[in-house]
């Protein structure tokens, strides 16, 4: 028996440190790491079950070749060496023909690993030498990423553990314990030594459940919120001067900019009565250190951008920026700098390429840009399920021109859509360098068993295609062993090899105490970046949608993370499955009154995009004119074939190109009631039957 260090690679703040019990080469048990500062020997309540998991009946363990219509998900078993050989093949012939950017790499957040995931774009060598097309990923993170670095130069703010210092903690749009519970540990020793914690969210979350104070604004409108506080803050002079005076640029515009946004005003704009406005801006005012936990989920609409600029700026006026507890958490990615370049391998790309937006599928694979997407592989993403304007993105898949190649671990809806599926390896089964982007540990991610079947890593997988296509750069027959000590340095890789993780920053860590990595060294009120990019150089309220009126479509749906699924992994995994039910929305009991709506009821939600029906909750865990459903479940297991992104847009945020999918409007009707009868035949009728159900394989 032993014990193997790991860390779990999937797209969530905590990137957990984890221990693998290994008896007679198989997996045993699996665990939180006790030792580690952040981890504490916690896993959530979606990865405790991960080993079941890999060993699940539905996996996929072998190379496969369509043979039905695409969508179908008709396959017959091959060889790898036919699997690479067809992909050669097709790749260089599309190349040969159209050019390398008619190549599409579309790769996800499935996995966040350095050597076999995102983080260190896997596949990338590669892509370079075959000229194809740039995958932009955009659907996570990318417009708060860049509204922030407008203000302080990165996305990358406070230590979360610094949290417990904190004596105002405002959770915004965040509901860290379904999304990165680890966190909120810091938290609530925090609140037990006296902190007053906020939550700012549409939904009265589990988080919120647990905070002194729920504020519930209209969906996207954050940064007009913040303005109003920030309004209340200059009301009592209780801005910090000392310290805008020394650590910032451009205050006199941005006061200005905030003097436009008195309470009244904000209340409008918001939904929130203006004396709570008011209170929350005095408390705001008066407490000392504040820290603001931000993340992704309330930056995916049209100011989103916007919204993170102007929640980084608030601890530049109050001057919290300067204290332990202090300042604003988005993300800590950046902050861990491995050699990137070395295995990126950019220098391999003869001339420069188009880059591709991920969240603009179905619009590139319709629109036929020159040169057209002739080729696309995908790779730990399943964008039938996840992306926006689900009705095009299967348009554009089902295109009989487009060789599409997916690489998956299980028969998710977008396999059915490909001509060549490979199975790949599972975390537990491959090396790799993991960390997470809401603390400040790096990960080993040691091999504890034996990959199942014929599954292989990413980059066994890139290895294999560039063998068959004869391609002889060394950069691109690395094994991983290689790229991982590229990647960390031989001392760094045997360290952690021994320990499993380290910490790369000091204890308590404060950022910007030397300066911000901005062009002036300071705080930027006034950037003159944003100028230059087209955007105001004060940060300001940009609306969305979600906050404007719509007489056919009047309630704004937004669908964050579900308590049992990371995005739609897991959403496959029978007690997970059942623990979550079907697509439900929930409807404050006005919204639901009006359309005769009752708990039980099925509706159908829909807008001129798509429709999706889902189980009806009345409740006032949501704010009039707001619907809330959750995102994930995989369209073969739910009712009509279809889930939340039928009806969500394909168009960018207002900063990189960000996705919009809590900018949505929708309308709801009755489509019938749910009785103990109907809900056993559904649950029958959606569950997942294994493998060759869900990928029916034709024998050879």
């Amino acid at each position: 028996m032993a014990d193997v260090f790991g860390a779990c690679p999937l797209d969530c703040p905590d990137g957990c440190s984890w221990v693998v019990t290994v008896e007679d080469g198989k997996a045993t048990r699996l665990r939180g790491n006790r030792d580690h500062p952040y981890t504490a020997g916690a896993l959530c309540a979606k990865v405790n079950g991960y080993l079941e998991h890999v060993q699940a009946d539905d996996r996929l363990l072998y190379p496969l070749r369509r043979v039905g219509a695409k969508g179908e998900g008709k396959f017959e078993r091959i060889s790898w060496d036919e699997a690479t050989k067809t992909i050669a093949e097709r790749l260089l012939a599309v190349r040969d023909e159209f050019g390398g950017e008619a190549i599409w790499p579309f790769q996800g957040t499935g996995s966040l690993g350095w050597v076999q995931g995102l983080e260190g774009s896997a596949g990338r060598p590669l892509w370079n030498v075959l000229g194809a097309s740039r995958h932009e990923m955009t659907a996570c993170s990318v417009a708060g990423r860049i509204g922030a670095s407008y203000t302080t130069g990165t996305a990358a703010g406070m230590d979360p553990e610094t949290f417990v210092d904190s004596k105002l903690i405002l959770l915004w749009g965040t509901n860290p314990l379904t999304s990165g519970h680890h966190v909120f540990k810091f938290m609530r020793e925090a609140q037990k030594r006296g902190a007053y914690v906020v939550s700012i969210d549409p939904i009265k979350t589990r988080t919120a459940e647990r905070a002194d104070e729920w504020l519930a604004p209209l969906p996207g409108s954050d940064a007009a919120l913040a303005l109003g506080l920030l309004h209340v803050v200059l009301e009592l002079g209780a801005e910090d001067r000392e310290y805008i005076a020394q650590n910032t640029v451009g205050f006199d515009e941005f006061k200005d900019r905030i003097l436009q946004f008195p309470p009244a005003r904000v209340a409008e704009l918001t939904g929130l009565p203006e004396e709570r406005i008011r209170a929350f801006g005095e408390r705001l005012a008066t407490t000392r250190p504040t820290g603001i936990r931000c993340t992704q989920g309330m930056q995916r609409h049209a100011g989103g951008g916007a919204a993170l600029r102007m929640l980084y700026a608030i601890p530049g006026i109050t001057g919290d920026w300067q204290y332990p507890g202090g300042g604003a958490s988005y993300s800590t990615s950046g902050r861990f700098t491995p050699n990137l370049d070395g295995i990126l391998r950019d220098d391999l790309l003869e001339t420069p390429v188009r880059s591709l937006n991920m969240v603009r599928l179905a619009d590139e694979l319709l629109n036929q840009d020159d040169p057209p997407v002739k080729a696309l592989v995908v790779y730990q993403a399943n964008p039938m399920g996840s992306n926006p304007d689900q009705r095009r993105v299967r348009e554009g898949l089902m295109r009989e021109d487009l060789f599409t190649v997916v690489m998956e671990q299980f028969p998710t809806d977008t396999v059915d859509y490909a001509d060549i599926v490979l199975p790949s390896t599972m975390q537990t089964e491959h090396l790799d360098v993991n960390d997470g982007y809401g603390h400040s540990y790096i990960h080993l991610n040691r091999p504890a068993v034996a990959p199942r079947g014929e599954a292989l890593s990413t980059l066994e997988t890139f290895r294999r295609i560039a063998k068959a296509m004869d391609l002889h750069e060394p950069a691109l027959h690395a094994s991983d062993e290689e790229v991982a000590r590229t990647l960390l340095g031989d001392d760094l890789f045997e360290e952690l090899w021994e320990t499993g993780w380290k910490r790369y920053l000091p204890e308590r860590f404060v950022p910007f105490t030397d300066g911000f990595p901005t062009p002036s060294g300071k705080l930027e009120f006034y950037s003159e970046r944003a100028a230059e990019d087209g955007l105001d150089p004060i940060p300001g309220y940009t609306p969305s949608q979600a906050t404007r009126p719509d007489d056919d479509h009047p309630l704004a749906l937004i669908a964050p993370a579900s308590h049992w699924f990371l995005n739609t992994i897991f959403a496959n995994k029978p007690d997970l499955m059942a623990k979550a039910g079907g697509p439900r929305v929930t409807l404050h009991p006005s919204d639901a009154a009006a359309r005769g709506l009752e708990t039980g009821d099925v509706a159908r939600v829909f807008n001129a995009r798509g429709e999706f029906l889902a189980d009806v909750l009345v409740a006032d865990s949501v704010r009039e004119g707001v619907v809330a459903s959750t995102k994930g479940h995989w369209l073969k297991h739910v009712r009509g074939g279809a889930n939340v992104n039928a009806t969500t847009d394909e168009r960018d945020s207002d900063m990189g190109g960000g996705a919009v999918y809590h900018d949505n409007r929708v309308e709801i009707e009755r489509a019938g009631s749910v009785n103990q009868d109907d809900q056993q035949r559904d649950q029958a009728r959606f569950a997942p039957r294994g493998r060759t159900a869900a990928v029916q394989l034709r024998a050879r």
